[in-house]
């Protein structure tokens, strides 16, 4: 059996002695410094989640504004787009009737030539023929 003397009375003493001195000097500050590191955490994890928060917000703003502006500039390439369109026809257009005017010019001009080519032709041949009648009779006419 277990004696309870003297020694058993001053082992328990110092064991709770030690517990005392142990827990004032070592397990307390350590479970505070647990306790602090837990709440740094704790505060790192909340701000983090709040940056992550605002980092998604302005990313959506940022889409948002990214897909308005594509939009609007869409909608500005098709109207120079369709401006340009104009301009190539207004320009074709003005090409097409300094071509026509200038044919029809062209073809008077031709016109104009081979009737006084015709007629300076008809001319030469009235004198040649003279020429030919008056050698051929051997006098004039």
């Amino acid at each position: 059996m277990i004696s309870l003397d003297l020694a058993f009375v001053f082992q328990l003493v110092n064991f709770l002695v030690l517990m005392i001195v142990l827990n004032v000097f070592l397990f307390k500050p350590i479970r505070k410094v647990i306790a602090d590191r837990k709440a740094q955490i704790d505060g790192a994890r909340e701000r983090a989640a709040s940056v992550d928060k605002d980092v998604q917000e302005k990313m959506a703003l940022y889409e948002a504004r990214l897909r308005e502006v594509k939009a609007k500039a869409g909608a500005e390439r098709e109207v120079l787009r369709k401006e340009a369109l104009q301009e190539e026809a207004a320009l074709i257009e003005k090409a097409r009737k300094e071509a026509a005017d200038s044919l029809s010019s062209i073809k008077s001009r031709v016109a104009k030539e081979a009737a006084d080519a015709k007629e300076y032709l008809k001319e030469q041949a009235r004198s040649l023929s003279l020429e030919i009648c008056e050698k051929v009779l051997g006098r004039s006419l």
